[in-house]
């Protein structure tokens, strides 16, 4: 049993295998601390190569991102030497428990996505990113392993299509495409969105911008759609409603032209209650939500923010003949945002007027 008692460079000794995989925990004698080595199997051609890219590798200092600390050669195999992290890997995790809920499988995204973009502004392309690559700590991290292997792929946008189906795989327990995923959240639509083709090919529109699935991400992890919380603690009450509608209103008149994404599934709620309409990983809404003429303009998005605002006070979508109980004060706004007349709408000036009166509750 020599290869129990065996160091590597005189100054790591090896020690028990990591999990099922071909990682060993070894023994810093140098450095005194506890280290993941594993041998860096590729064809002797392509040996200086890739000893070259995991010499960058060590380069990358990221606070989701296993550092690899050591590239070495030993009896003409090349071994690397990284930060040992103590916890599963995300594969790990999902198979023996369950898909995770949103907010954790956000949070893990805006970590991943943190160490990708750190890596790409270096000139590396991790290439492996999967669910096995993703590291969940005790403390409620994930940082991103593999770093120092031969890329699979040399584009980073390879990179976010797979941190895409890693997410997929954390909420559904398998990876895209095996089954159709239905649900509408904000959540799997953005990650339908990434999964898109590339801009131009078979007339895609491409996958969002890497901003935008930050900042949805990020929004993601902490806060809660719009959906949701209604389902949870019922019909909000009409100031508190009016309040939502004027922060989407607000998010409206920047965005400048259509939105076509107003539905609750895309409107967020703080901690705090305060309201955020998401980036839009690609336009469309259900059809409890999309103005009836169907067009592209800015009084369809406001019918939307109409039937969204009626969701909220009222519990449920709107349907033709659908009474106004809980409205009160909203109520004639709601009637001229769900006008089937487009030109019978307020404008966004009269309604930020209406719904500041009734935030304030003084309607």
């Amino acid at each position: 049993m020599a290869d129990e008692t065996r160091k590597l460079n005189g100054r790591y000794r090896l020690l028990n295998p990591l999990g099922a995989g071909s990682v060993r925990l070894a023994f810093d004698e140098t450095e005194h601390r506890d280290v993941a080595v594993r041998r860096l199997r590729v064809p002797p051609e392509l040996r200086e190569a890739a000893l070259h890219e995991a010499r960058r590798a060590t380069a990358l200092r990221h606070a989701f991102v296993v550092r690899v600390l050591d590239v070495l050669v030993e009896d003409g195999e090349p071994w690397l030497v990284m930060e040992f992290v103590s916890g599963a890997s995300l594969e790990q995790t999902v198979r023996s428990r369950r898909p995770l809920p949103v907010p954790q499988a956000a949070r893990i995204g805006v970590c991943v996505l943190s160490a990708l973009t750190a890596a790409h502004a270096a000139g590396i392309v991790h290439g492996r990113v999967d669910p096995g690559n993703v590291l969940l700590t005790a403390t409620g991290r994930a940082l991103l392993t593999g770093f120092g292997f031969p890329s699979l792929s040399m584009l980073p946008s390879a990179d976010l299509w797979s941190l895409a189906a890693t997410l997929h795989f954390a909420v559904e327990g398998r990876p895209p495409g095996q089954a159709p995923t239905e649900a509408a959240d904000p959540f799997r639509s953005l990650v339908r969105a990434m999964l898109r083709p590339s801009k131009g090919s078979s007339g895609s529109s491409g996958p969002p911008p890497a901003e935008v699935v930050r900042e949805t991400l990020e929004r993601l992890a902490v806060d809660r759609p719009l959906d949701a919380v209604v389902r949870a603690s019922g019909p909000l009450p009409p100031g508190q409603v009016a309040a939502i509608g004027l922060a989407v209103l607000d998010r409206l008149a920047d965005w400048g032209g259509f939105h076509g994404g107003v539905q609750p599934g895309n409107v967020l709620i703080d901690v705090w209650g305060r309201a955020r309409l998401t980036p839009l990983p690609g336009p469309g809404t259900l059809p409890a939500y999309t103005a009836p003429e169907r067009a592209a303009t800015q009084a369809a998005d406001l019918w939307s923010l109409g039937a969204t605002l009626f969701t909220a006070v009222e519990g449920a979508a709107p349907a033709p003949g659908a009474p106004l109980r809980r409205a009160g004060p909203l109520a004639p706004v709601l009637f001229r945002l769900l006008s089937g007349n487009p030109l019978e709408r307020p404008t966004l000036d009269e309604l930020r007027r209406d719904l500041l009166r009734i935030a304030a509750g003084n309607a």
